[in-house]
């Protein structure tokens, strides 16, 4: 069995392309623990253990813990990033607006689309001998636009080194959660006005300016065929309209939303409330198809700072990008 107790952390696990928990399971691999009292624990998680740090509950240790030791300290940076990361888990909503995710070690990437005519979308007889119709895929004339997002940390560790460290998570987790609000702006964008490739969606338009009813969530519903209808981004004053329809009222559609906090229209479709979308515009979109999001390597963190407790002016980032993948899988609703 791998000892984990042996293991000389040091700064230059950052620098090989990959977290420090990757390079962790690398140098002791998880499923050696299986049946033994470790199992469960990811190999941070396992180091957190050697060096006695406990980072949540009421037996939470203090910052300065991390510090006991330079082996020890260079498990900070990687908490930090573990805690962003979360943050911007639980904020997300990205998983229910993106088909895929692709991750990438540099900055340049270009996506493949494909515009289907309405030919393609249905799939024809073919008489003996006669040739098959074709679906045609080809790359994206431009790159896909990647944004840094981040937030800096302004505090000195003489600040920090006596706070309970799951108080400092709590910090950490909003900045995840600032992160994924911006992402979800810029995923936003790119639906409405696509994505640099003349791939804008469309416009359905309510019928009466200034209002929403169930007829102009049929009309989203019927422009988006041949593609579902499974999610609707809709922003305050838009969502104060929609759960005012009458159909939105369902008994069943309630339960759900007094239960869960999540609300679903009476066409089956997710509703989900963001700031994102402005103005009198609602998205609907079908989820499985519209949209790729794009990542260029993880949540980055000065190490190199964090490691040697200059905390002032460390930044904490994320590089992401969307790119459409159909078109036609995405309409904009305008009352």
């Amino acid at each position: 069995m791998a000892n984990f107790e042996t293991i000389n952390l040091e700064k230059g696990m950052y620098q090989s392309g990959k977290s420090l928990t990757e390079v962790l399971e690398a140098l002791d691999p998880s499923e050696e623990y299986k049946g033994t009292a470790l199992e469960g624990l990811d190999a941070f998680s396992r180091q957190l253990k050697r060096f006695d740090i406990k980072v949540s509950g009421r037996a939470s240790d203090t910052v300065e813990k991390f510090f006991a030791t330079s082996n020890s300290a260079a498990l900070f940076p990687e908490y930090v990033s573990r805690a962003v990361h979360t943050g911007m888990e639980e904020a997300d909503v990205l998983n229910d607006v993106v088909a895929t995710v692709t991750r990438i070690d540099g900055m340049d990437y270009r996506s493949i689309t494909s515009t289907p005519g309405e030919d393609d979308k249905s799939l024809m007889k073919v008489a003996e001998g006669a040739f098959i119709p074709t679906t045609e895929i080809k790359t994206n004339d431009n790159l896909v636009k990647l944004h840094k997002r981040g937030r800096m940390l302004v505090s000195s560790y003489e600040a920090l080194r006596f706070q309970r460290i799951d108080l400092f998570t709590v910090t950490l987790k909003q900045i995840g959660a600032y992160i994924a609000r911006a992402q979800l702006k810029d995923a936003v964008d790119v639906i409405i006005n696509g994505d640099g490739n003349s791939n804008a969606c469309s416009t359905v338009n309510a019928a009466t300016s200034g209002s929403l009813s169930y007829a102009d969530l049929i009309s989203l519903w019927g422009a988006l065929a041949p593609y579902e209808l499974n999610t609707i981004l809709a922003p305050t004053a838009a969502m104060s309209k929609l759960l005012s329809i009458t159909e939105m009222k369902d008994a069943v559609a309630g339960l759900n939303f007094h239960a869960s906090g999540k609300m679903i229209t009476p066409l089956g479709a997710n509703l989900i409330h963001t700031t994102a979308v402005s103005g009198a515009n609602v998205i609907g979109l079908d989820k499985n198809c519209a949209l790729e999001m794009v990542v260029a390597g993880d949540v980055v963190t000065d190490y190199d700072k964090l490691i040697d407790r200059q905390l002032e002016r460390a930044t904490i980032s994320s590089i992401a990008g969307f790119a459409k993948i159909f078109t036609g899988a995405s309409k904009k609703l305008s009352y």
